[in-house]
């Protein structure tokens, strides 16, 4: 991942939760510790001797690491120039030796160079602010440099740069901005992009390098430094001991950007989003320590701590100036269970009267499984699978006709869940089946007889459906017991353990982090892999945001083929092949007049044109017709959505471009949530099929006798 990336990660979303031995911020550290020089070698005894994929450290592989290490760093070509890289190209064939030997300087080196360039272009980049730009010249800004060669020095980096901060000058301009805050915006995001960047410490650089290494044998494989760890298992565990809320980065300060309901912080009353956090104190009479200025995780590692523990902050209201008076206080840390990744249900009405249909949705963000609290022999540990069952009986309770699964957005999570999940539909029988290194096959699937949900079942997933979402869509699909509606999921076949190297050193502490290694690949109960090709759905939308060679497994350098094996030994529920015409006219044919696919339509066909720009205009002139074509578009559709009853004369809509970036938005969270307050139409016409589905199965016994994968629940009606 690049290393810019990492930065804006970690500074924009990092939920408070277990401590970590580290008590003040390490930035700046541009050298490899005996630790990472260990934790490297005892990471390449397990990448090279039980990954699916056998792929030795050598020369071949060392010149691999070079250019992913350097596409991490500097992959749009901003920064170093061709006179570094030549300089660099000494050690191209030489980091398989310099992991095995256990000397890193070079990834180190190589690192510092780029943080030395970031400055210089930085300074640059201010300097020109002060300049200004005439934007009545006729020239071009190419933004897309994937196919650029390194600039020859910094003459050229500096044309580059004079066109980059032009254009961003002109988007902050067609935005209404003056001059003046122009500058001052500007001034700021390139002094910040270069603070947060020397903010990084040797933690981070080392997890950037063995992530160019792990990346270039097989794209899920990634190494995570012990801080990744324990915000990796946070996600798995779904909970977390701190004060419930999530911290980001606004210029000096550490910025509330949610709070979690239920949470200390929520519960205090006195926590609001927009607030800073500009002191942190430990306990009753602990010192309280000056966190303006800290890197965010830094800042997070000081506010988490056990369940029961006292956490003391200063807090800046958001309305308060700089030199407004903190307000202190004093919060108790507890067990904050993150409900924005759990299960979540809702009903949704199709029709009226006698042919009114109630159809339940289940929303499933991830599957999560808290492997330590169910050890731990836990009543309440976090699970997917329980989670959804109790969901499920909610559902029947208010006597739905059918229900949807709606996996869209879900990456995955727990092979175990995944499985235990498909239980919940099918009783009994392999749900996937897993290929380990040595080419042996293993069944896993559900043994526990009876199911929480027989009736009429369909499954929603989209592009970013991958991993358990689609182990789970596959099962369903093949025996034949759930519609799937949506687009191709992402083709992630691989399955992944976790490796605690500290574990395999005897570490008596956490410094070596862990290895999410690839270790077999899964495949459906029918032979064939998601592997590349993913679920196709059975009713198709069409492929939103990406196309497949943009994102998805398919666009990943070093993913494995696919392939096949023999079909496991399943008996079908039922077939729902002759269903799916007779759903795909009603399909159809209500799209055709439904506005929000016509909108969605025109949309995809706008990203498409969009995706095929390379350059951009600087000519101000150019740029603000095409501002006002856009604007009058958006007018014309928000006027549209208003006369057809779909939204309110008061809803709020997307506006134009406002030349920020996201975090620069001091109402992102606001804007995140009304997102998710927009109506799904896409969800609902998900319900719309399966409700067209249940009153065909009602008109036409010769059809269900045939499908009979549905139990079809009679529900009272009301005219």
């Amino acid at each position: 991942m690049n290393l810019r990336l990492i930065a804006a990660i970690a500074l924009a979303v990092a939920p408070i939760g277990v401590a970590l031995t580290k008590a003040e911020p390490k930035a700046g550290v541009y050298a490899a510790s005996h630790g990472q020089e260990q934790a490297a070698l005892w990471a390449t005894r397990f990448l090279t001797r039980f990954h699916y994929k056998r792929v030795p450290l050598d020369d071949a592989m060392s010149a691999t690491i070079f250019e992913r290490y350097l596409e991490s760093l500097d992959g749009d070509k901003l920064f170093l120039t061709a006179a570094d890289i030549e300089e660099f190209k000494v050690h191209r064939a030489k980091l398989d030796d310099a992991i095995l030997d256990q000397r890193l300087a070079p990834a180190f080196d190589l690192y510092a160079r780029y943080v030395e360039r970031v400055g210089e272009r930085t300074r640059h980049a201010r300097a020109l602010l002060q300049k200004g730009f005439d934007f009545s010249v006729d020239e071009n800004y190419r933004f897309d440099r994937d196919d650029a060669a390194w600039a020859k020095d910094a003459t050229e980096l500096d044309e580059l740069w004079r066109q980059r901060v032009k254009n961003d000058w002109l988007r902050l301009k067609l935005a209404g901005r003056d001059d003046k805050g122009i500058r001052e915006t500007l001034d700021k995001r390139y002094a910040g992009f270069e603070r947060r960047l020397r903010e990084l410490d040797g933690d981070d650089v080392f997890q950037s390098f063995m992530n160019a290494y792990s990346s270039a044998i097989e794209p899920h494989t990634n190494y995570m430094s012990p801080r990744t760890s324990e915000n990796f298992n946070i996600q798995m565990r779904l909970s977390l001991e701190g004060i419930g809320a999530v911290l980001s980065r606004e210029d000096e300060y550490t910025t509330i950007r949610q709070i979690v309901k239920g949470g200390p912080a929520d519960l205090s009353g006195k926590l609001k989003v927009g607030d800073h956090i500009v002191a942190v104190g430990q306990g009753e009479q602990g010192a309280l320590t000056d966190v303006v200025g800290w890197r965010t995780d830094d800042v997070v590692d000081l506010i988490r701590g056990k369940k029961g523990t006292i956490v003391r902050l200063d807090v800046l209201a958001a309305d308060a100036g700089a030199d407004g008076k903190p307000l202190q206080l004093k919060l108790v840390r507890d067990k904050v269970r993150l409900e924005e990744q759990a299960a979540k249900s809702e009903l949704i009405e199709i029709g009226s009267g006698s042919n009114a249909r109630r159809i339940g949705v289940v929303r499933l963000p991830t599957f999560y499984h808290d492997f330590e609290g169910a050890r731990r022999g836990d009543a309440n540990y976090a699970s997917s699978t329980r989670d959804v069952a109790k969901l499920i009986a909610e559902l029947a309770k208010q006597k739905i006709d059918g229900l949807v699964v709606d996996l869209r957005g879900n990456g995955g999570g727990s092979l175990t869940e995944a499985s235990d999940l498909s239980g919940l539909f099918i009783d009994q029988g392999p749900v996937v089946q897993v290929r380990d290194a040595q080419g042996r096959i293993a069944l896993e699937g559900d043994d526990q007889a009876g199911v929480a949900w027989d009736g009429p079942l369909a499954v929603l997933i989209n592009r970013e459906s991958a991993s358990a979402s689609e182990i789970f869509a596959a099962a369903l699909q093949d025996y034949g017991r759930a519609l799937i509606i949506g687009e191709t999921s992402f083709g992630k076949g691989t399955v992944q353990n976790l490796i605690d190297l500290d574990q395999m050193a005897q570490n008596d502490s956490e410094k070596f982090g862990q290895l999410k290694l690839t270790v077999a690949q899964f495949f459906r109960v029918n032979g064939g892999s998601t592997q590349h090709r993913g679920v196709v759905p059975d009713i198709a939308y069409p492929q939103t945001a990406w196309a497949s060679d943009e994102f998805g497994e398919s666009s990943l350098d070093f993913a494995l083929p696919y392939s096949e094996v023999q079909a496991a030994n399943y008996a079908r529920s039922g077939d729902l092949s002759a269903l799916l015409p007779l759903l795909a006219t009603r399909h159809e044919a209500r799209v055709g007049k439904d506005p929000e696919f016509k909108w969605w339509f025109e949309d995809l066909a706008e990203y498409a044109r969009q995706r095929e720009r390379k350059d951009v205009s600087l000519l101000e002139s150019a740029r603000r017709a095409e501002r006002d074509r856009n604007e009058k578009m958006r007018a014309e559709r928000k006027a549209a959505r208003v006369a057809a009853g779909i939204d309110p004369p008061d809803a709020k809509h997307e506006e134009g471009d406002d030349g920020l970036l996201a975090d620069e938005r001091r109402d992102a969270a606001a804007a995140d949530e009304d997102q998710a307050e927009k109506p799904d139409f896409l969800l609902r016409e998900s319900a719309h099929i399966l409700a067209d589905a249940i009153e065909l199965l009602h008109t036409d016994q010769r059809l269900a006798a045939r499908v009979k994968s549905f139990d079809l629940h009679e529900t009272a009606r009301v005219d």
